[in-house]
């Protein structure tokens, strides 16, 4: 199964390699990257080898995909996206993405969340076509709710409490997209 590549007007996606482990610690070393994830801010260089693996063996296990988010002009790692799970069988996948602070305010993660989902709806991934992509958002993480709401996501409501992590339990906000709604297929 060969990892999808694909591409915007100013960005490549791609997999993530063990040569990303510095850029990829840079992004997840960050506080404001990481304030609204389930993990703690690396604090080693292993901390970003390890994500790796773990983002990669989603794929060679087909239970989702990440993406290397890289400008295309430079090739240099900008963030992550992907698909945290997807269900082929009940064609549906839950989304997630990050972005370095110094490319916030661009647009690169709005053009890399439309081209995997517009990936997903048009059955060009492993996962065959979907129907439908979640995503969760923390109460107060306005960026990504504007992200979600931009690319045509609705907001479907409150799960309290359905998440854990960092010693407390968290509200998810849920988004959803079918892709009979979805403008870009």
């Amino acid at each position: 199964m060969l990892f999808p590549v694909l591409e915007t007007n100013r960005l490549r996606l791609d997999k993530l390699t063990t040569e990303d482990s510095n850029s990829l610690f840079d992004l997840f070393s960050d506080n404001s990257v990481v304030k609204y994830y389930d993990l703690d801010a690396f604090t080693e260089r292993s901390q970003a080898s390890n994500l790796i693996e773990f983002f990669n063996a989603r794929f060679t296990e087909n239970s989702g995909i990440r993406w290397a988010i890289r400008l295309k002009e430079t090739h240099q790692l900008i963030g992550t996206c992907g698909f945290n799970t997807w269900s082929p069988k009940m064609k549906n996948a839950v989304i997630g993405y990050d972005l370095l602070p110094k490319f916030w305010g661009s647009g690169y993660t709005t053009e890399a969340v439309h081209r995997i989902v517009k990936s997903a709806f048009c059955g060009e991934l492993p996962c065959g076509a979907l129907n439908r992509i979640q995503g969760d958002t923390v109460p107060g993480n306005l960026a990504s709710e504007s992200l979600l709401l931009n690319v045509g996501f609705k907001e479907e409501g409150v799960r309290r409490q359905s998440g854990y992590w960092k010693n407390q339990f968290h509200d998810l906000k849920c988004f959803g997209l079918i892709k009979s709604e979805y403008g870009e297929t």
